[in-house]
């Protein structure tokens, strides 16, 4: 019986060192977390759809420097290889096209008769980002607002280093001229704010650990409830559910949904490694009290804190 246990629990050691080893985040020569620390951030900025502040816009950003809250925000690639700040793979949720009034020419006026309800004010735009070139994408607005999707640069200059900065890499495609754009405007800004990476790509995280570490770093994961229809994704996703790439990026900081803090690799990365561990995307006052023994800095959206931005 002996024999046959040792050889069971020898496996079992083996494994389990393996599994620390793989989610085990960056534990020498880490960046200081503390500029980070005791700010939340704006998910996308300090949007408020429903008063005309879209989000990851100029408008919302300013709001959210103007009130001291720290900032999330999203960056991808145009066509032509220019990063903007936009979240979604497409653009049809967030981007609308010219107006059919505001073209002007009598044969797309509505006719005689008709009611303004029967010409659509802000046709959806189709495609992705990437599908756009800058000069086309200007030519959109951002819901029903007059907000443009924003260069990554232009938004740098408007926070200008008052708040600090959590900057999401979109992985839309696995392009590592995103990583060199971003980090070239933001080795510039550095100069005079505070800044961090993350994202769900764990190749991107591990491009910034080993061409810049002296960058704060983060994963980004979640559950991903909604099963992937190919086998390929159904394995990335179950490695960044579990943070098994970390032996790749070492990350400083785990960005983790709140609704799945239980998961054992994100509690371990905390508890045993003592990594920073950042919640997303809080929606209420009770969602974040309720979550403060479990993380230590804080996006959110759809409400003001009682706090304030330091709250």
């Amino acid at each position: 019986m002996i024999a046959y246990l040792l050889p069971m629990l020898g496996v079992w050691l083996l494994l389990t060192v393996l599994y620390l080893w793989m989610v085990m985040p960056r534990m020498w020569n880490r960046p200081g977390k503390e500029p980070f620390m005791g700010v939340l951030y704006a998910h996308r900025g300090l949007f408020d759809h429903s008063a005309g502040i879209p989000e990851n816009s100029l408008a919302a950003f300013r709001r959210a420097v103007d009130a001291g809250y720290g900032i999330e925000l999203d960056v991808q690639l145009t066509a032509d290889g220019v990063p903007v700040v936009f979240h979604d793979g497409t653009l049809a949720r967030m981007a609308r096209g010219e107006s059919t009034k505001e073209k002007g020419s009598a044969a797309e006026r509505p006719k005689e008769g008709a009611s303004s309800s029967d010409v659509p004010e802000t046709p959806e735009v189709s495609g992705r980002v990437l599908d756009y070139t800058l000069k086309e994408l200007q030519q959109f607005h951002l819901q029903d607002s007059e907000e443009k999707i924003p260069t990554f640069e232009e938004v740098l200059n408007l926070v200008d280093g008052r708040v600090p900065l959590i900057v999401e890499l979109k992985a839309e495609t696995l392009d590592f001229s995103l990583c060199e754009k971003v980090d070239a405007l933001l080795r510039e800004y550095g100069k005079k704010g505070i800044y961090c990476i993350e994202s769900f790509q764990p190749l991107y995280v591990c491009w910034f650990r080993f061409r810049h570490p002296e960058v704060f770093r983060g994963q980004l994961s979640t559950s991903f409830q909604d099963p992937a229809s190919q086998i390929g994704a159904r394995i990335f996703h179950f490695f960044v559910k579990h943070l098994l790439c970390n032996f790749l990026t070492r990350p400083d900081f785990i960005a983790y949904n709140y609704r799945c803090r239980n998961n054992l690799s994100r509690r371990l990365c905390r508890a045993w490694f003592h990594a920073t561990s950042v919640a997303w995307t809080i929606r209420s006052e009770k969602d974040l009290e309720d979550n403060r023994a479990y993380f230590d800095l804080f996006i959110f959206d759809s409400f003001l804190p009682k706090g304030g931005p330091h709250g």
